[in-house]
């Protein structure tokens, strides 16, 4: 039997960290975890997330820089009222903001 898993967060969505001081936009999901183990053993573990459970891609920014990050869905609220997200990498991926999400770029084959 196939297990079903619905995200809370789509693609072009504004998101920031529960914890850290960081937001960004959803350019991919993963249904549940999806990286290396050492990557995943690399988090303490009294905060490591339960890897049953979507990971999002995102463009993300803090008051320093711009990276791309791995988060579980736990660790993610949505930050839609904050208006649009400034990494550079946006507009290879999205056409533009629209009502607090990104617009999906259609690639023509």
């Amino acid at each position: 039997m196939v297990k079903i898993v619905e995200a809370k967060f789509g693609i072009g969505a504004v998101v920031r960290h529960r914890m850290f001081d960081f937001r960004g936009v959803v350019f991919d999901v993963d249904p549940e975890f999806a990286n290396t183990e050492d990557w995943y053993l690399a988090i303490p573990e009294d905060r490591r997330p339960r890897r049953e459970q979507p990971f999002y891609h995102l463009f993300a920014e803090n008051p320093e820089t711009y990276y791309v990050a791995y988060v579980s869905e736990q660790n993610l609220v949505d930050d839609s009222d904050n208006g649009p997200v400034n990494h550079p990498s946006i507009s290879e991926q999205f056409t533009g903001f629209d009502d607090g999400r990104y617009i999906v770029r259609h690639h023509e084959a």
